[in-house]
């Protein structure tokens, strides 16, 4: 694991916390979190995404309310290229999880979809003209 992704914990004031390397700062290590770190450092390690094409909670603005995504993925061209959502590890990825993703590709109208548990990831192409998602690997940056 590259050194700008291995994943570092520290006790402070009595709670655990993970150093988040896209917005290099620690934070507090909840189950999510773990999740997080852990897409985060294997789309940079395994799929060659850098971190600083990354986003972590980016808000978007839907049906007039704010809502974060977990993750948002940036292309080349700093154009959106795929949103993460990430669950705790006893969250299983349902058709609810995948109803949210959409939701905020409402707005972002992005290429990919990924669903992580950290258990279980499924990623999913979005096809807008034919409205349709085909699950597929995870794509490689390129």
């Amino acid at each position: 694991m590259d050194k700008r992704t291995a994943i570092q914990i520290r006790e402070s004031n009595g709670r655990r916390e993970v150093f988040d390397v896209v917005r290099r700062r620690w934070v507090s290590l909840t189950p999510e979190e773990w999740v997080r770190q852990n897409i985060v450092a294997d789309l940079a390690e395994t799929y060659g995404y850098p971190l600083e094409l990354m986003q972590i909670e980016a808000a978007i603005t839907l049906n007039g309310l704010t809502k974060r995504c977990d993750i948002v993925v940036y292309d080349k061209l700093v154009k959106p290229f795929m949103i993460v959502e990430c669950k705790k590890e006893s969250v299983k990825l349902t058709q609810k999880v995948v109803d949210q993703a959409c939701r905020y590709n409402l707005v972002l109208q992005v290429p990919y979809l990924l669903l992580t548990n950290g258990v279980q990831s499924l990623c999913l192409q979005v096809d807008p003209d034919k409205r349709s998602l085909q699950q597929v690997a995870i794509p490689h940056f390129s």
